[in-house]
């Protein structure tokens, strides 16, 4: 079964190999925009009437990425560009024949979901590099979107710098006005009298889905692909100065536990303080130092409910950690974790730093970070303390990367964690590299070794990657292998002792749709087989074949899927998921899924992922069922439930149903007040929790907090029944300042 699978997608993927047409090549006749210099300050208010604006007359005809890429865009959007020796100033015209009617927004969140909001995006290469980018993004009513973009494949999503920006809404369309502080880009020191950068803007047009761009680019590509980038022109900016942020805080929190014996006082009160430090020590090199670092105000996790036989990962949501993270964030994954299967490796995992296995905070001393990047070379090391807790030691943290660029966009480095604590260490060592034969073909590579010194334990991983993309297909083929030793105490793997084989391919046709043609974007059929073997022993451990032979994605941005997967297990000791024990032994089961989305920029849009069919020697009925209520941009309400119904399961032939309820809530009296609010509980451990957050940005990253926490959880308690509770009261305030 495995030669014929690997026959097929290596025939597939060598005639993918010269099918590029629809990927056009990068215009050596780049588009100009130019910047016009003054000596006056914009108030940003949207309204675009200050005499400056009249001295450029800007850019406009932009070409069209989606639906139709290529074509001209049908609405008229328009760039004007102004600076002075502070600011970097943007005026941009979105016009719509339907006017406020046309524009979609679903929240006020920064940082916002680009696929579901009207939006403008500004891409700038302000090294000329053609590999990375900075990016300042905004709907329609101003809610802030920023990033850092590493080769379109690596992205700080949640970096945030200090800019500002306002809008109007009209009749006509929308108006965005930004100023971003030339201390907030980074850019070269040079002896010309002016500077050429490479830059791009897309608009997206949501209520017809329509993307448009300044400098065209594949739309299997992002904005963010800078070798597609027109430029921006006449640029004089002020010599590079001394660049320092500071950001310190101060926090009172009140806490009360109950029912929790002598692990925790029934009543604490506290006051604590601590900050940040940024110096930019040039435009390549900046420096983070940390002291007393908290996070009280960080999104809280979602929970899930995994019925799988593979470890969940969550995302990082800390600000410090999130920062240049695509630096230290090695990974093997192009399209998403379905390009791995269900296999999922990180060499470094910021959340095992102040957090424990539960994702409970534990204290942290400090810190540094100390990154170097530019278009050859790029390194970087970090390097925290963390507080001894709930009788455990102190820990120190280690992790230093290095990468060097080469060709267009190839790579090649490595990277070194190190685990510290008296008596042991946990030490991880890894080798990486990315190279890009064209633009559709690629190869990612990670070799890894975990050493822990106590035990003299050592372990090995590896994942190799192909990757083919273009406009009408993907496929992708990986090989990973992680051995029974295996132990990265600062990284993620969601499985060890294990060898797998995970090919996949997605066809996107755009041909002759019709009579759908008027709603109907693309026909994306696919499969994502998945093949473990245990490491330790080479037997049989697990195969997936998961079939969608229907795949419609719309042109308002929905989908619809139908599926149906083949499963073989072999279990070699109890599994237990959802608390359903299930005896070792071989199974084969069969189940089909069901996918929808409406479009998701509608002020009512829903999702929902249903499965049926057999499971290992009973049945099992899985639903995830999510709403979104958005009746103005200023209130938005999401509400997930999710539900796996076991029928005759395990053991015991199992008969329960495990439900988890979510429920979150954001009112925005504009995007810089903000009330957010979530709710989940939880059947498979019978928890309760709430979370409820008033922000106010009163300055440009400067922030008030007050924060409620309430949990309950009855688990842990035998009869009688009694849960234990805790609530947390915070108040904390923050106050960024650059010098």
């Amino acid at each position: 079964m495995k030669i014929r699978l690997t026959f097929i997608f290596l025939l597939i993927a060598t005639y993918a190999f010269g099918q590029d047409a629809e990927i056009f090549k990068p215009n050596p006749h780049r588009r100009e925009l130019k910047a016009v210099k003054i000596t006056g300050n914009i108030k940003v208010d949207g309204v675009l009437d200050e005499p400056e604006w009249a001295l450029t007359p800007g850019a406009s005809d932009f070409i069209q990425i989606e639906p139709y890429q290529g074509k001209p865009s049908q609405f008229v959007t328009v760039v004007k560009v102004l600076y002075n020796q502070k600011y970097l100033y943007f005026g941009i015209i979105c016009k719509d024949p339907k006017g406020k009617k046309a524009i979609m927004a679903t929240d006020f969140a920064r940082d916002f979901d680009n696929l579901r909001h009207d939006l403008v995006n500004l891409s700038f290469d302000t090294f000329n590099d053609q590999r990375n980018a900075i990016v300042f993004a905004t709907n329609a009513y101003g809610v802030e979107r920023d990033l850092l973009s590493f080769d379109d494949l690596y992205y700080d999503i949640d970096w945030d710098g200090i800019w500002s920006v306002r809008t109007i809404r009209s009749d006509s369309g929308w108006v965005a006005e930004m100023a971003i502080p030339w201390k907030t880009l980074r850019y070269p020191q040079t002896k010309d009298t002016a500077q050429s950068w490479g830059f791009n803007v897309y608009r997206n047009r949501r209520f017809t889905n329509e993307i448009s761009a300044f400098s065209p680019f594949p739309r299997i590509f992002s904005a963010t692909h800078m070798n597609y980038a027109g430029l921006l022109t006449n640029l004089q900016p002020p010599p590079n100065a001394t660049n320092i942020t500071v950001d310190p805080y101060l926090l009172a929190s009140d806490d009360h536990y109950t029912n929790f014996g002598n692990t925790e006082p029934p009543h604490t009160q506290a006051l604590k303080y601590g900050g940040d430090l940024k110096w930019t020590i040039t435009p390549n090199a900046v420096l983070d130092l940390t002291a007393n670092t908290d996070f009280a105000q960080a999104d809280v996790d979602q929970e899930v409910n995994n019925t799988t036989r593979f470890n969940v990962f969550f995302p990082e949501k800390r600000q410090f950690f999130l920062e240049n993270a695509s630096l230290f964030g090695v990974q093997v994954t192009l399209n998403g974790d379905e390009a791995g299967g269900s296999m999922h490796y990180q060499p470094f995992n910021s959340r095992t730093i102040g957090l424990d296995t539960s994702g409970n905070p534990i204290p942290i001393v400090g810190g540094g970070r100390f990154v170097y990047r530019s278009a050859n070379v790029n390194y970087g090391a970090m390097a925290i303390r963390q507080q001894g807790y709930n009788g455990g030691p102190a820990t120190n943290f280690f992790v230093g990367r290095f990468s060097q660029n080469f060709g267009s966009q190839d790579r090649i480095g490595g990277l070194v964690t190190l685990k510290e604590q008296p008596g042991a260490a946990n030490i991880e060592s890894t080798v990486d590299g990315f190279f890009r034969m064209g633009e559709s073909n690629s190869i990612n590579a990670i070799v890894t070794q975990s050493t822990t010194t106590n035990t003299g334990q050592k372990g090995f991983g590896g994942i190799v990657q192909y990757f083919n993309n273009t406009n009408s297909h993907e496929i992708w083929w990986t090989e990973s292998v992680f051995t029974k030793n295996f132990d990265p105490q600062m990284g993620f793997i969601s499985r060890t002792d294990v060898i797998a084989t995970t090919p996949g391919a997605n066809y996107f046709y755009r041909g002759n749709l019709l009579p759908f043609k008027s709603f109907l974007l693309a026909y994306s059929p696919g499969t994502l087989p998945e093949l473990y073997y245990t490491a330790s022993t080479g037997k049989f451990s697990e195969a997936d074949l998961p079939v969608f032979p229907v795949w419609f994605n719309f042109k308002d941005g929905g989908s619809f899927g139908y599926g149906f997967e083949s499963v073989w297990q072999h279990l070699t000791a109890t599994f237990s998921p959802l608390n359903v024990n299930i005896a070792p032994g071989d199974y084969k089961y069969f189940n089909q899924q069901i996918y929808f989305q409406t479009d998701p920029s509608k002020m009512l849009n829903a999702q929902v992922t249903y499965s049926t069919g057999t499971y290992f020697n009973g049945r099992l009925i899985s639903g995830d069922y999510k709403v979104q209520f958005a009746p103005v941009p200023y209130v938005s309400f999401q509400g997930e439930f999710n539900r796996n119904h076991f029928q005759g399961v395990g053991i015991d032939n199992t008969y329960t149903a495990i439900n988890l309820y979510i429920l979150q809530a954001r009112f925005a009296l504009n995007p810089r007040l903000q009330l957010t609010g979530i709710y989940q509980k939880n059947e498979v451990n019978n928890s309760d929790s709430y979370n409820l957050r008033l922000a106010w940005e009163f300055s440009p990253l400067s922030y008030v907090y007050f924060i409620y926490n309430r949990g309950v959880n009855s688990q842990l308690i035998t009869a009688p029944l009694i849960a234990q509770t805790e609530d947390h009261l915070i108040f904390k305030v923050s106050y960024l300042q650059q010098f």
